[in-house]
């Protein structure tokens, strides 16, 4: 019997993550979400590097959809760097750290908290310098992740975005859709990608599309196909990917468009069976195909969650992948687990 990687076994912990986070965190979470209405901030800013920048991407255009706040995110560098001072006391911060301790988020951190903004942080390891750096802290509970390449943190990040996010906006739908993930993550494991595995052959470069929060999505796909099997492959709004990249997209380039049940489902699946009729090899997550090729998704009931949904079926494809290219997922040439910038 083959042994799993470590991946591996992290992507099939997905389920229970999610649920021990929920249970775990509700406390804090309340009482995050809680600070957000009191403040009731002008707007928000995230505080991220790598698979936790891709989180936080994903929890900026769920609030800007649900909340209707703007977010930007900060350079790390500005505070850690540049020592600039920024005016974030009408607003408040999330600052996203699987390890809780890279000096560049955590001085990032520390100004916006001294600036007089509603800082929380998002990380798996509690007490940690982030959680001491912010005003309120909530322990993803994702548990110990040994594989470099980050899976059930980067969801369980974005889970707890989003449980914040609905106690914030006391939305009983969201709060709804999020309790219902750890069972939709568990059918979404189950489903079988390999049929784009097949086709991609000696494919040296790939595309990853997506709209609103399958954009973030998309960018985390693209960074662990780098990061496990050295692999070029770059994430584009399916919308900017026609102002220039298009230009590369030849006959039988890999093209993934994520695709969600949202408001933008519609336009992404125009542009991927758009390159399949010009010869792209097109894959896209959504029924509405008729060009380019299906790949199984699970419709979650919620557009924000069917996007998350997305990304774990294409983590245990890209495991895969990586594994029959002869590299071993676990250890990316080199990377560390833990990455501290200034």
């Amino acid at each position: 019997m083959t042994m799993k990687t470590h991946m591996r076994q992290e992507i099939d912990e997905i389920p229970e993550a999610t649920a021990r986070l929920l249970d775990r965190s509700a406390a804090d979470i309340a009482k995050a979400g809680k600070a957000l209405r009191d403040k009731d901030p002008a707007f928000l800013v995230t505080i991220a590097r790598g698979s936790s920048d891709h989180a936080a991407t994903f929890i900026k255009y769920a609030i800007e959809l649900t909340a209707g706040r703007p977010v930007a995110s900060l350079g790390p560098s500005l505070a850690s760097i540049y020592g600039a001072n920024m005016q974030l006391g009408g607003g408040a911060a999330i600052a996203i750290s699987q390890s809780g301790k890279s000096p560049d988020i955590v001085a990032m951190a520390e100004a916006a908290t001294r600036s007089g903004a509603v800082t929380i942080a998002l990380t798996n390891t509690l007490p940690s310098p982030i959680t001491e750096a912010s005003l309120y802290g909530v322990d993803i509970n994702a548990g110990p992740e040994i594989a470099v390449a980050a899976t059930k943190s980067f969801v369980s990040s974005i889970v707890a975005g989003l449980a914040l996010l609905a106690e914030w906006t006391a939305d009983d739908r969201l709060k709804a859709a999020v309790r219902a993930l750890p069972g939709h993550f568990d059918e979404a494991i189950k489903l079988d990608w390999s049929a784009f595995a097949s086709e991609l052959g000696d494919a040296d470069s790939l595309y990853m599309l997506g709209r609103g929060p399958a954009l973030a999505v998309a960018s985390e796909a693209a960074l662990k196909f780098k990061e496990t099997s050295n692999m070029h492959a770059e994430a584009y709004s399916a919308a900017e990917v026609l102002h220039g990249p298009v230009a590369l997209v030849e006959k039988r380039f890999p093209v993934l468009t994520f695709a969600a049940r949202d408001a933008a489902e519609a336009s992404a699946v125009q542009i991927a069976d758009n390159f399949a009729a010009k010869g792209a090899l097109a894959y896209a997550t959504s029924d509405k195909v008729t060009a380019a090729r299906k790949l199984p998704f699970v419709a979650t009931g919620h557009p924000l969650t069917d996007a998350l949904a997305l990304i774990v079926p294409f983590y245990g494809f890209v495991e895969a992948w990586s594994r029959s290219k002869g590299f071993d997922p676990d250890q990316p040439a080199a990377l560390n687990k833990v990455t501290e910038t200034l």
